[in-house]
């Protein structure tokens, strides 16, 4: 099943990313929060076969709207998240919901272009109704690892307990427990952090929260210097 996913993903893979996403260029330091403005990250196509088979994941309704990813698919940063939020206002309006405006924040903030970041989601639909959460996790992990194995990120980064319970395979462990160090996930480097909606909720977490994204940015412009 693994290898059918890896197969069909990397036949459909396409890059839809937009100028219009990509910064005048990555800057030294922290940037101010005065220049940071969230946008709407282009979504990647959905493989035609990986929207036969997700759709009978179970949270995946009529009104279900699928996102793969979004940003730059080529990107050499993939962050995964646990499932999409809203994506509309009550008017029907595209906006960027307070967990992706967290994200970008945060990335913005260490002085990294939303160029190298492709955005992912463990569950590739917003549930929309109760679901059995463990048999729609477990069904949705080998599209996720499908995806990794398509994009080859450089670095991954894993957002939240949900998130790193089912990629790590623990049940019991925990972003408290796993952060601060560099782990790995299929032979890739992999930071682990706080679930931006639980930054908003908890404030108090944001110093953590910064600390690893420094960690992501710390290393990722030192293997990516370009040379004067």
């Amino acid at each position: 099943m693994f290898k059918l996913i890896c197969r069909m993903l990397s036949i459909s893979k396409v890059n839809l990313y937009r100028e219009s996403v990509i910064g005048a260029g990555r800057q030294e330091g922290i940037m101010k929060d005065s220049d940071f403005v969230p946008k709407i990250w282009p979504e990647d196509q959905v493989p035609s076969g990986a929207l036969k088979y997700y759709n009978q994941c179970e949270v995946c309704t009529e009104k279900s709207r699928m996102i793969w990813g979004e940003g730059n698919p080529n990107a050499p940063i993939l962050i995964i998240l646990d499932n999409p939020g809203e994506r509309v206002d009550k008017e029907g309006r595209e906006y960027v919901c307070g967990t992706r405006q967290t994200l970008q924040g945060a990335i913005h903030r260490v002085g990294l272009d939303a160029h190298d970041f492709y955005l992912t989601y463990l569950l590739k639909c917003r549930p929309l109704k109760k679901y059995d959460k463990e048999r729609a996790r477990e069904f949705s992990k080998p599209f996720l690892f499908g995806q990794i194995e398509t994009i080859d990120p450089k670095f991954i980064v894993c957002l939240g307990d949900v998130v790193i319970q089912t990629v790590f395979g623990d049940k019991e462990t925990s972003v408290k427990s796993l952060r601060g160090v560099w782990r790995s996930v299929m032979d890739r480097p992999c930071l682990v952090s706080y679930h931006p909606l639980a930054i908003r909720r908890r404030p108090n977490l944001m110093g953590i929260f910064m600390e690893d994204w420094g960690m992501l940015a710390d290393r990722f412009l030192s293997e990516n210097q370009k040379p004067i």
